[in-house]
């Protein structure tokens, strides 16, 4: 399965490449959020593959804008963004990946993360660990917040969250930076490999973080809510991290 992931990742992101700087059909799904032709032609290749290589297997995907799961076994649920980032894609600016994961009996299995422009794949199996383009990776050792990395999304109503405000500006002022890229794919892949010590965002859907959830598990770092209880996939916000500075970053949050 993670083999398969793999290569359906980067023939997918190979599309993207293909078509990067030369997006002719920009489409929105709300006010803000961007549709473009590449995302719907990576999703059509990542759906083609996986109902030739599993056909009973379902797929929740985010096809033309919408959440929708395709098959009949959810048992097995393949979780798919074809494009994360794409507003940075739109602009030509190059922070966007592809991001695949298995989701058996509610549990995740599998997850690959691949940003074309970098060729970095980021791979996991669960109980396999973590890896980038097949070499082993893990978490910062950092267990200091004041000496930490930390990098974040802005939700696209931010505006009516005080609350996003307050935190943005602790951390701050708490640690040694804050960055904010436009994946939150490529922000937990950066955490599982040691970039970044720790990532929060609220507003995200299972298809940004359900490869990144098993990433920086199998890396060895630590994932929950605010209030430090059970994450789950279907249900934000998110606070991730090496598990150093978890307990600093959830008295910000909390």
């Amino acid at each position: 399965m993670l083999n398969f992931a793999i290569q359906t990742a980067r023939e997918a992101g190979n599309v993207l490449l293909e078509k990067f700087g030369r997006i002719t059909s920009i489409t929105k799904k709300g006010d803000i959020n961007l549709v473009t032709e590449a995302d719907l032609a990576s999703e059509a290749l990542i759906i083609e593959r996986i109902k030739s290589y599993q056909p009973r297997h379902a797929i929740l995907a985010e096809e033309s804008g919408e959440a929708i799961v395709i098959g009949g076994d959810t048992k097995w649920k393949w979780i798919i963004d074809p494009l994360d980032g794409t507003t940075n894609y739109a602009h030509g600016y190059p922070c966007f990946c592809v991001t695949i994961a298995l989701e058996h009996d509610g549990e995740i299995v599998v997850g690959v993360t691949f940003d074309p422009t970098r060729n970095e794949m980021f791979a996991a199996e669960k109980g396999g660990g973590a890896t980038l383009n097949s070499k082993p990776i893990s978490v910062s050792a950092e267990t200091k917040l004041s000496d930490s990395l930390i990098v974040t999304g802005f939700p696209y109503n931010f505006r009516d969250k005080p609350n996003f405000e307050r935190a943005f500006t602790e951390f701050l002022l708490r640690s040694r930076g804050v960055r904010r890229d436009g994946s939150a794919a490529i922000d937990m892949a950066y955490v599982a490999c040691g970039r970044f010590e720790g990532f929060w965002e609220e507003g995200l859907h299972p298809w940004d973080v359900a490869a990144g959830k098993l990433l920086i598990e199998e890396a060895g770092g630590t994932i929950s809510y605010y209030d430090g209880s059970e994450f789950s996939i279907y249900s934000p916000p998110i606070c991730a991290s090496n598990g150093g500075v978890h307990e600093q970053m959830l008295e910000v949050l909390r």
